[in-house]
């Protein structure tokens, strides 16, 4: 019988499959269709031959004549489900005013502001909040995202959290992902040895017991939790089902990096501070970088990461915005934009980090790259040269999202066509 194909995408100027075996080649096919059927990519070829060999009776035709096609971006490193804004503070620091005058004024700054809104919001309006964050991600052609918890610094808070990232899971056009981060920082009316026993002993049990967490992270730096806590709360996690990730070396170099070496870690996040030497560890265990040039851009950090030195290295690396109060962006070219500018990346390589790495961070083998077999998720821009993607800055090229082999963002006035069979 023959197969009866749901979706061409016919004609694309570049097709970018991010399948080539170097990390700065991004295996580019011109000139050709994509068939899709059941959520998966199932043919790349001339358009002729794909109506030749296929049913395309009941196929919808989406015209990518003069444009670019590219997996959709996974974006491995967000702090999606949170309430409130922090744009006073953002401000203040902007202009360089003394943040004093704002405590003055009774106002909470950093961190612990976002985690008091966020314990005091009701699971209804954290998702309506977050849902809007979702769908405007979608539109700049992220198709899957991590969201960490680490915003309620309770058991309650933390499992509240958590459960939103499952519903925008369930109800929108958008893989979410959740990462367990209860260890994210420490609360304020707790000692830390007390919190990381509530962490082990009452969250990451509650947590693995709903099924609300793919990976358990923690933030590994000075005033954060140091290399041995942090083993106990990964290798905890990892007792329960939740693979580890971690926060390490942002501020401070204190033995973070070593852990990820040491644990074989899914992904390292920052890297600020990682020496050279970790690197090699760091490359033999196969652990995935993930840097994110919108968070650095943001706070102004004092010592951006080397980006250069990490990708040289060998380390698989990801892009990622790092969404959250402190680095509110919902756009993956913008990150691709100061990546290359500001941090030496190759389109290519940013593209690459973009797709690839980002679907290695998240241990997914299914998607990340356009061929045979992989899930649907692609995007289209409107753009004859995929290196516009880097040189337009602060515009979004995207013009078409296909979701496990669903358009579900498309521009309106252009046709969805039927096939001629």
């Amino acid at each position: 019988m023959t197969l009866s194909i749901d979706l061409i995408i016919k004609d694309a100027k570049e097709i970018i499959t991010c399948s080539a075996p170097k990390f700065n080649q991004l295996g580019i096919i011109k000139e050709k269709s994509i068939a899709i059927a059941d959520e998966k990519i199932v043919c790349i070829d001339d358009f002729s031959k794909l109506i030749s060999q296929f049913d395309t009776s009941e196929a919808t035709i989406l015209d990518a004549k003069d444009k670019v096609v590219c997996p959709g971006f996974i974006d491995s490193h967000t702090h999606l489900v949170f309430s409130g804004s922090r744009v006073a503070e953002y401000a203040a620091k902007v202009a360089g005013e003394d943040l004093e005058a704002l405590r003055k004024k009774g106002l909470l700054l950093g961190p612990y502001e976002t985690i008091r809104q966020t314990q005091n919001q009701s699971e209804e309006e954290l998702l309506r909040q977050s849902t809007t964050r979702v769908e405007k991600m979608l539109k700049y052609g992220i198709t899957t995202i991590e969201s960490k918890s680490g915003y309620g610094l309770t058991p309650e808070s933390e499992i509240k959290i958590l459960n939103v990232g499952k519903l925008l899971n369930e109800t929108t056009n958008v893989d979410v992902i959740n990462t367990f981060l209860g260890a994210h920082g420490i609360p304020e009316n707790k000692t830390k040895d007390e919190y990381i026993t509530e962490i082990i002993e009452v969250m990451i049990p509650a947590v693995a017991s709903q099924n609300l967490a793919s990976f358990c992270d923690v933030w590994c730096d000075d005033g954060y939790f140091t290399k041995e806590e942090s083993r106990r709360i990964l290798e905890a996690g990892l007792a329960h089902g939740m693979l580890p990730k971690i926060h390490a070396d942002a501020y401070s170099y204190i033995g973070g990096s070593d852990l990820a070496a040491e644990m074989q870690m899914v992904s390292i996040d920052h890297m600020n501070y990682t020496p050279t030497p970790v690197l090699e560890k760091l490359v033999k265990s196969d652990v995935t970088a993930v840097l994110m040039p919108a968070l650095d851009f943001a706070v102004a950090h004092r010592k951006p990461f080397d980006a250069r030195s990490i990708l040289d290295s060998g380390m698989t690396v990801a892009l990622a915005t790092d969404l959250c109060p402190a680095t509110y962006t919902m756009s993956m070219q913008f990150v691709i934009n100061l990546a290359c500018r500001l941090y030496h990346f190759t389109i290519e390589e940013a593209i690459k980090a973009a797709t690839y790495g980002g679907a290695k961070a998240l241990n997914l083998q299914d998607r990340g790259m356009i061929k045979e077999g992989m899930l649907a998720d692609l995007q289209i821009w409107d753009t004859d040269d995929y290196r516009n993607i880097a040189y337009h800055l602060g515009d979004n090229l995207v013009e078409t999202v296909i979701k496990r082999g669903k358009v579900v963002v498309h521009p309106t006035g252009i046709p969805l066509l039927n096939a001629i069979s």
